[in-house]
């Protein structure tokens, strides 16, 4: 056997026998939807989907980076 199929078989028996793990790897996959979809819906708006060309957009980004009044 090749390297890789070694490895890919070494993976998967792992997690093939795993028990407490696969609880482990559940909570890790909810945590990370949660990071990822929830918390970006919410708090992180789309506010560069209120323009239609790409310079409006160049020109907003520029104007927010080079902002000295904050």
């Amino acid at each position: 056997m090749n390297i890789f199929s070694r490895i890919f078989h070494f993976y998967y028996n792992g997690f093939r026998e795993m028990t407490v793990g696969k609880t482990l790897w559940i909570i890790i996959l909810i945590k990370l939807f949660i990071i990822f979809v929830i918390l970006k819906l919410f708090f992180f708006p789309r506010t560069l989907s209120q323009f239609k060309t790409e310079e409006e957009k160049a020109s907003y980004i520029l104007e927010q980076l080079t902002d000295t009044t904050k």
